[in-house]
């Protein structure tokens, strides 16, 4: 590419949209994950955190998992992944996970309508995003992640297990759920502001 006038910084080759990751957890990990949801601990979900709802923008429970001895084998396995997609793919300055990891349960009529992870105030740090299955794609309909590249929707892969990383930046949703139960970690992985 030749550009009017280089400041001589290098550039990135290999930013994609999205990356997906299968293997990360083996199947009885995955269902590890899967038994620490609990309905006593779930909220409704909010945005960026704030103490009120949104069900014209999303509507699904959450709840934490916490940084404790007993799950940190799942943030050791996301974070080792996150800084090893970010090397290959997108250099940014990352910190650590931005706040505890989140388990998000879709239900009949349950979306995350279009929106970006990153933004103003308290989400101004986010740079990836992390996305992981944790339920068989044959085990609810709808509930798609889809990315807009452009004006294009891209599904991203639904089988249980695939981890989706992303820049926090990208606009995606999850399509309304039809039938089923969709369950899901989702994470945010911090920096210093962009400069």
């Amino acid at each position: 590419m030749a550009i009017n006038y280089p400041f001589g910084l290098p550039l990135k080759h290999n930013f994609v949209e999205f990356v997906h990751y299968n293997g990360l957890f083996l199947p009885h990990e995955t269902e590890r994950i899967l038994s620490l949801w609990d309905d006593n601990q779930k909220i409704k979900a909010t945005l960026s955190g704030a103490d009120t709802y949104d069900d014209e923008l999303r509507k699904s429970d959450v709840m934490f998992i916490d940084n404790t001895p007993e799950n940190e084998w799942v943030y050791n396995r996301l974070a080792g992944l996150a800084i090893q997609c970010n090397n290959e793919r997108y250099w940014f300055d990352l910190l650590g996970f931005h706040n505890c990891l989140q388990l998000a349960s879709y239900t009949e009529g349950d979306f995350f309508d279009w929106h970006l992870d990153f933004g103003a105030g308290e989400i101004s740090d986010r740079k990836l995003s992390i996305s992981m299955q944790l339920s068989d794609p044959d085990e609810y309909e709808g509930g798609d992640l889809q990315f807009m590249l452009n004006q294009k929707i891209v599904n991203a892969p639904r089988e249980k297990g695939t981890i989706i990383v992303f820049p926090s930046f990208m606009m995606h949703r999850v399509t309304p759920i039809t039938k089923g139960v969709r369950k899901s970690i989702v994470g945010w992985v911090a920096g210093p502001p962009y400069r």
